[in-house]
Order: C-alpha cells, then structure tokens, then sequence
C-alpha cells in the first residue's frame, strides 16, 4: 500500500489554504466557455497542486494553456497559435476566471476574461510569475543547438561563472533522484546566463559534463533551481510531468511540489499519463480532460481507458473506492466465475465521481460497452435504477462485511482463518481480535488495516480480499443481488 512522505496534516492544511482562499495570488478556477472541443466546462483548483489526465487529444494542455492565459506573462500565442486560414475555428474563444489578485481586490475575487475575436487575442490579464516546463526540457544535451558550442574538447568558462546549487536545491534534487548530487554544478555559457550548461562528479571525483547526464536527471535539475529562485505565489506549469523519470522518482516529484506549494505558496498544474504521480495527490486535486468534459476525482489509467471508450471486456463497472471493487469481484468469482473475464470493475476514490463517470461513459458516443455503478450504503448520491445506479448492502461497507462475517463464524470461521494465513485451530484466536477491533475502531475505513496489524502485520489487501471473499461465501442471496444486476446487462447488449 502506497504511503505517501507528505504527512496528512500538510494535505489538510494546503486543502484548507485553497478553500479559505489564503493567498496573495492564486488561480481557483477557470471556465473553458468555448475552446477545441469544450463548451462551458469549468475546473477548480482546489489544492495547489493540481494533475490533469487523460487521453491524447483529450485536452490535458489546453488546460494548462488556458490557466497560463490568465497571467499577463504568457502570451496566448504559446498555446493557442492560430495559422492562418487552417484555424479558422478559433474564433469566438472564450475562456472565463475567477482570478485571487490581493493587489487588484483585498476581499474578493477578480473576474477576468480572454477571447479570441476579429483574429486577436482581447484579455486585460493580471501580473504574476508563470514558469512553464515544457515536455522539450527533456531533449538531451547534445541534440540542443545552443549547447552545440560546449560539445569540444577547448570548451571552458571562468570559474566565476561555475556556480553550486544552494543547500535546497541539492536536498531536493537528491530526494527524487535518490543520489548525492552534492558534487552538481552549473555554468553559465554566456556572461548573461540565459544558456547555462550542467556538470556533475562521480563518487570517484570524476567531473563529466551535462552531455552525459540522463534526460530526466538533467530535467529534474534545471527545474527544480528554476523553481527555488523563483518568487513566491507563482503558477508553475508542466507538461507530462513523468517525461524522462523513474516511476518512483515521478512520485518524489509531485511530493516536493507539494512541499514546496506549503513553503512558497506556489500554484502547480501538471499534465500526466502515470498512475505513479496522482499517488501523493488528494482526489480532489486530480482532473480528467476527454475530447468535451472535464471532470474531478482520483482515478487510474484503466479507468480512463474505461470511460474513453478503449475497453476489451463487455461490461464495465464504477464503484467508490478499492473496497467496493474487492467486494464486487469477489462476489463475481464466488458467484459467476466464467462472468469475471467479461467484467472490469473500476475504482473511483469517491462516490461522486462513481457516478459522474458512469453516466458520462454510458452517455459518450465512441463507447459501445455499457456500465453500471455501485455506491457505497453510506453514498450521498441517489439510487437510480434506470440508469444503472445501484446500492451496495450495508449502511457502511467495512463494518457491514465485518459484522456479517463475525455473525456468521461457526460455519466460516476456519476457512477466514486459513484466507488470512492462519492456522484453521487459530479461528478463536482471529476471532477474539476481529471482535476487539470491532469495539474499539473509531474509522470504519481502517478496520480492515488494524485487524491485518494485530494478525502479523498482514496487508490491509490481503485482510480485505479474505473477508469480502467469505462474505460472498456467507451471504450467497445478497451476492447474487450484486452480481445478477451486472450479468443482466451483459445479457441484454448481446441479445
């Protein structure tokens, strides 16, 4: 299980700081009234951090287009360039703000606009700094015309103008490529610094220049210095923030983004195709751009292929969380085993966005698989039978399971044990410790975490799987429930 080196109180608070809106400058949100393919398609920037996903073509850089053309800064020209005749459908372009500017308005927000009409872009944009890290920060060295003239063996500068890295900038750099980059250094090529040129150092004391070094380690370098020199409460921007890094080193980046958003009370927007950087991420701070929609909510790469249409199975299935997607294909396997290979069921991170998926899906043109989706008992959301939108048993599903279970122990309670990798004479004994947490829990959502913690430290997927599975075992009637909705729908596509 995923546990992110930004602590929670820290989420919490940059959660609280967007809400409140407590900031200088800052960006809450826009409005694509008309732009390619989106019409009156708002998004919110409800922590600074914010990931945009979804398939190519689907608009993840017109967003981050858009918020840049808020700023006086960037000129709409850098994401919106018209050619000619061949853009002819540029026109009439709309995108609408709600802009924080405590220069411009102490209390509230400011409204802004920029359109594009009679063949020009019309804004009365505000000031603040915009860094935008485009996917070409990671061409290498040697396929850079402005380094071409440091690739000879008579290249050199003057030592004043070879720098090191401040404290932070190595710190950071080191977290995320998980190296010493303690011996880094910079040099300007031109006495004004706008081409400089990286160098680095074995641990043997080798010097070696930026022609040697990784895309993505030189990538990582340059942005990470562009963004600790520069001022506080700016908008950050970047483009396929995974482009060139390790999975684990794209994580480490998003953590030092949100570091670094508390600390300077930056703004981020990224796009992404990895799952492994909306891992740090709060639901609400993850957007998915299609072809027309934007809408919020975490959700991974299979998801998305769902909803885009890019689906081999005949039924899809949208549930809240990791627990309902465990619950309803245990109860598959349980009760329909040949069905699961015709199923995918995908995990949303919340029920509103369970929701706002299915009926997006099913009512999008180029999907020709239909969808059904299950909310928790505890769901605010409606039940909707004609529309596919159902009720998972239960007021709240970790404690239904648990109770479930535990009331049905004198037949199952051996074979728990054994699915939890005990012994079958051990039951008492998991038991004793299901029946204790059960008492003292005050989460319902760790309950499964503590029972695997108490039972030799066993992964809360592993606890989780166990029990759902000896519920369907337990309760047939009541699978069968959840799962005869999801055949019948299969049953009536192929009919």
């Amino acid at each position: 299980m995923f546990r992110s080196q930004v602590r929670q109180s820290v989420i919490n608070a940059l959660i609280d700081r967007a809400a409140t809106r407590n900031y200088g400058k800052y960006l809450p949100k826009l409005t694509l009234k008309r732009v390619r393919g989106f019409e009156n398609q708002p998004i919110s920037f409800d922590f600074p951090v914010t990931a945009i996903i979804g398939p190519n073509g689907g608009g993840k850089t017109t967003v981050l287009g858009a918020a840049a053309c808020a700023y006086k800064e960037v000129s709409p020209r850098r994401f919106f360039a018209k050619s000619g005749a061949y853009d002819e459908s540029m026109q009439d372009w709309s995108i609408e703000y709600e802009l924080i500017d405590r220069n411009l308005a102490q209390r509230d927000t400011v409204r802004r606009t920029t359109s594009f009409r009679n063949r020009r872009w019309n804004r009365e944009a505000p000031d603040r700094r915009v860094l935008i890290f485009g996917v070409s920060r990671t061409v290498p060295a040697n396929e850079r015309t402005e380094l071409a003239k440091c690739a000879t063996t008579s290249f050199a500068v003057p030592e004043d103008r070879v720098t090191a890295f401040s404290d932070r900038v190595r710190e950071a750099v080191g977290r995320i490529l998980g190296k010493d980059v303690a011996g880094y250094r910079t040099m300007k090529v031109r006495r004004d610094g706008r081409i400089q040129l990286l160098t680095g150092r074995t641990k043997g004391g080798t010097g070696y220049s930026e022609f040697h070094f990784g895309a993505g380690e030189s990538s990582i370098i340059r942005m990470i210095a562009e963004i600790e020199a520069g001022e506080d409460q700016s908008l950050i921007l970047i483009e396929e923030i995974e482009n060139g890094l390790h999975p684990v080193a794209t994580i480490r980046l998003v953590e030092y983004l949100i570091e670094v958003a508390d600390r300077k009370k930056v703004q981020v927007v990224f796009t992404t195709h990895s799952n492994e950087a909306l891992l740090p991420l709060p639901s609400k701070a993850i957007w998915v751009a299609t072809e027309d929609r934007l809408f919020q909510g975490k959700l991974d790469v299979g998801s998305l292929r769902a909803i885009t249409g890019q689906i081999t199975r005949e039924v899809v299935v949208f549930v809240e969380d990791a627990l309902a997607k465990t619950w309803v294909e245990t109860a598959i396997r349980q009760r329909q085993p040949a069905f699961i290979d015709h199923v995918e069921v995908h995990a949303m991170e919340g029920d509103g966005a369970a929701v706002k998926t299915h009926r997006y899906h099913n009512a999008n043109p180029v999907t020709d698989v239909p969808s059904i989706c299950y909310i928790d008992g505890d769901s605010r959301q409606e039940v909707d039978g004609p529309s596919g939108i159902y009720r998972l048993p239960g007021a709240m599903p970790e404690t239904y399971i648990l109770d479930s279970v535990l009331s049905a122990w004198d037949r199952f309670g051996g074979k728990l044990s054994v699915a939890l990798l005990k012994e079958f004479e051990q039951a008492p004994d998991v038991k004793r410790v299901c029946e204790e947490i059960s008492h003292t829990n005050m989460d319902p959502h760790l309950l499964f975490s503590q029972i695997g913690e108490r039972l030799s430290l066993l992964p809360e997927e592993t606890v989780r799987m166990a029990f759902c599975t000896i519920w369907a075992q337990a309760y047939p009637e009541e699978a069968d429930a959840i799962v005869s909705r999801i055949v019948a729908l299969r049953r009536a596509e192929t009919a």
